[in-house]
C-alpha cells in the first residue's frame, strides 16, 4: 500500500540534545500503526512535529504526497490530519453535542468566503447538529450527548476527544495514548470503537498498554532515543530480542 503520511530524515534537537534522529516513518493507507518505546524515546515529540506544533530541525513531513513541513497546524487539519492529546483538551462546560457541533461548523465555515461566514449561525445548522449526533452515536456517546463534559466518566471524555478529532473528517488520525488513565473496562470500549472505524482513516497510535497495541495494530515501530529501532508486524516485534530486552521484557 502507498503511504498516506511520511517523514523523511526527520530530526529534532533541543540545544545539543537530539530527540528525533533521522527518522523515516511511513504510514500506509488504512493502516493501524502503533508507535512504542521507552519513556523519553521521542514519541510525543514526533506527533508534535507531524501536526506542526513543533518545527523539525531537519528533514521533512509529507501528507498524501504533499510536503507539509512548514504548514501551520490548522492547515494540516484542513488537509486531513487530526490528533488527540495525551492529556484531555476539552470544554468542560459544554455538552458533547455542543462541542462536536462546533467543530463541524468550524470545518464547514472554513470553506466559506468572508461574506458567507458572517451569516453562518450555529443555531440554524440543523445538518451539522444531526451529523454531530450521528458521530456521537457511533462512538457510544449518544446517551451522554446533553451531559456537561465535566460530568462524564474519564473514559467517555477520551471518546469525546476522539469524536472531536473525527469531526474534522481526517484521513489520518494521530492518537497520543488514548487509553492513558482510563479504567480497564472503559479502555476496552474505546478500542472497540477504534477497531470499528473506517479503513478510509489511517491511524498512528502511541500506547503503553502492550495488550491493547498487539490487539489493535497491524504494524509497529519501536523508537529508542528518537531513532527507529525496528518496524514490523506484531509477531515480528514480539519475537525481536532487541525489543524484548529494551522494552517488552520476557512476557511476550
Amino acid at each position: 500500500m502507498s503511504a498516506i503520511l511520511e517523514t523523511r530524515g526527520l530530526c529534532k534537537s533541543f540545544g545539543g540534545f537530539a530527540v528525533t534522529q533521522n527518522l523515516n516513518l511511513s504510514l500506509a493507507r488504512g493502516a493501524r500503526h502503533a508507535l512504542i518505546g521507552p519513556n523519553g524515546a521521542g514519541k510525543t515529540t514526533l506527533i508534535n512535529q507531524l501536526t506542526g506544533v513543533l518545527r523539525p530541525s531537519g528533514g521533512s513531513v509529507w501528507l498524501d504526497g504533499v510536503e507539509i513541513t512548514r504548514m501551520a497546524p490548522n492547515e494540516r487539519v484542513s488537509r486531513g490530519l487530526s490528533r488527540t492529546f495525551q492529556i484531555n483538551s476539552l470544554f468542560p462546560q459544554l455538552t458533547p453535542l455542543e462541542s462536536v457541533t462546533n467543530v463541524i461548523c468550524e470545518r464547514e465555515r472554513a470553506r466559506l468566503n468572508l461574506v458567507q461566514r458572517r451569516f453562518f449561525r450555529l443555531s440554524r445548522r440543523r445538518a451539522e447538529i444531526e451529523e454531530a449526533y450521528a458521530l456521537l452515536e457511533q462512538l457510544n456517546l449518544a446517551q451522554n450527548c446533553l451531559t456537561e463534559t465535566r460530568a462524564l466518566a474519564y473514559g467517555k471524555q477520551r471518546l469525546l476527544e476522539m469524536a472531536l478529532a473525527l469531526a474534522a473528517r481526517p484521513r489520518v488520525l494521530l492518537l497520543d495514548e488514548p487509553a492513558a488513565g482510563v479504567p480497564e473496562g472503559e479502555s476496552d470500549e474505546l478500542f472497540d470503537v477504534l477497531g470499528a472505524l473506517s479503513k478510509d482513516i489511517s491511524i498512528l497510535l502511541i500506547e503503553h498498554d502492550m495488550s491493547l497495541v498487539f490487539r489493535f495494530a497491524d504494524r509497529i515501530t519501536v523508537l529508542v532515543n528518537g531513532a527507529e529501532l525496528v518496524t514490523g508486524t506484531p509477531a515480528e516485534i514480539a519475537d525481536d530480542p532487541r525489543v524484548r530486552e529494551i522494552y517488552l521484557g520476557k512476557r511476550y
